[in-house]
């Protein structure tokens, strides 16, 4: 199924053992992501005091099973204006991107499809393709409201893009290495959250918008383009698109494993073996996943001018700042502590501006609200 760091990149049996492992890891994938729909709806229905699925076998377990049938069976339509060739392509453009970045990603020390010198950029490229199929879902579906999702997909993609990029070179600058193996080699002893922690809270929100979770959800936003660039789409089609984001998720998801937690080397992931270390990488996926339903369910969604200030008035500039700080930091040759201290302290400065901003622009509060609405009513009975 996986090739070893060692083998030769133009051997024929190790051609063949990375597809093999690519078809493997996208079977794994399939089920994984149709029993991730469960744990989402069963994670966010404890946190609002809900139950979520419990009808379709033991606990709601067989759930995705009946939901894969439905969509299996579900009429596939397509609109009698649509553009042929867009509206069908559009699908492949996503849902294939998604699964070719499992190329480079060690699982463990031992376990990965391809090694590759620049997987980082791979990685931060394959992940930047998928904003084409959003456009060409959008413009093929001859409908107004799948073109603005899909320019709203696009401009999204394209604007939190910039400070995902700027934050992984600030990572590339701290370990001399653009290779995710490597990467990982640098964090036997310290995980880079310690040293960037400003890199990865930018890492994190964009990593959120990149997949189009809540509060990030504005190409597919029900009371504003009624489900964007998927509205005409249904069936097998519609599940591909659902199945892509999913994928992202787990992709973002060990990338910022990989490269701010230490991904299968820290704590002694090399010392232990290859069990212990696809558990770090397994769990360290985890917990990035459930930072991600937790936001899905603590945040309402942003509107578009909110969305596109964060990331070009926001992120950008305190993204810049910390490749700024790892410059000071490379060229004076500071002691480590120097760094961590100051890249903390712009996170910190981070959160208290998203902090400040949020409260300024947040409405009225509801006793406010109520005073305010008996005010009128009383002024009305009286007149």
């Amino acid at each position: 199924m996986t090739m070893l760091l060692s083998a030769p990149a133009i051997d024929m049996p190790g051609a063949l053992a990375s597809v093999l492992g690519l078809v493997a890891i996208t079977l794994v994938m399939t089920v994984g992501v149709a029993y991730a729909t469960w744990y989402e709806r069963k994670i966010i229905a404890r946190m609002q005091l809900r139950l979520g699925p419990t009808r379709v076998g033991p606990f709601g377990l067989l759930q995705p099973i009946a939901d894969m049938l439905k969509l299996l069976v579900k009429e596939d339509l397509r609109p009698a204006t649509a553009d042929p060739i867009a509206f069908e392509l559009a699908v492949f453009a996503i849902f294939i991107p998604s699964f070719l970045a499992f190329v480079a990603v060690p699982f463990t020390a031992d376990w990965l499809i391809s090694p590759l010198p620049l997987s980082l950029l791979y990685l931060l490229a394959i992940s930047g393709l998928s904003f084409i199929g959003f456009l060409m879902a959008g413009w093929g579906s001859d409908n107004k409201y799948a073109l603005l999702g899909g320019m709203r997909a696009a401009a999204q993609l394209i604007s939190y893009e910039i400070p995902l990029i700027l934050a992984m070179v600030g990572v590339v600058m701290v370990t001399a290495s653009a290779d995710v193996y490597q990467i990982i080699l640098f964090q036997d002893r310290i995980p880079l959250i310690v040293w960037q922690p400003l890199g990865f809270i930018i890492f994190l929100t964009a990593s959120i918008a990149e997949v189009e979770r809540p509060p990030f959800d504005i190409p597919t936003g029900e009371s504003e383009v009624a489900g964007g660039v998927f509205i005409e789409y249904s069936g097998i089609r519609w599940s591909m698109f659902q199945l892509s984001s999913y994928v992202n998720m787990y992709v973002f998801a060990l990338l910022g494993a990989f490269v701010f937690l230490g991904g299968w080397e820290w704590p002694f992931g090399r010392d232990i073996g290859w069990g212990y270390q696809l558990l770090l990488t397994v769990s360290k996926m985890a917990l990035f996943i459930f930072f991600y339903l937790w936001i899905r369910a603590s945040f309402p969604r942003m509107r578009v001018d909110q969305l596109m200030s964060y990331a070009w008035k926001v992120l950008i500039p305190f993204a810049l700042l910390q490749i700024f700080l790892n410059g000071l930091f490379i060229v004076y040759d500071a002691p480590g502590v120097v760094l961590a201290a100051s890249s903390w302290a712009a996170a910190g400065g981070l959160m208290y501006l998203a902090f400040h901003v949020v409260r300024r622009g947040e409405p009225r509060k509801p006793l406010q609200m109520i005073s305010v609405r008996a005010t009128a009513v009383a002024a009305r009975s009286a007149s």
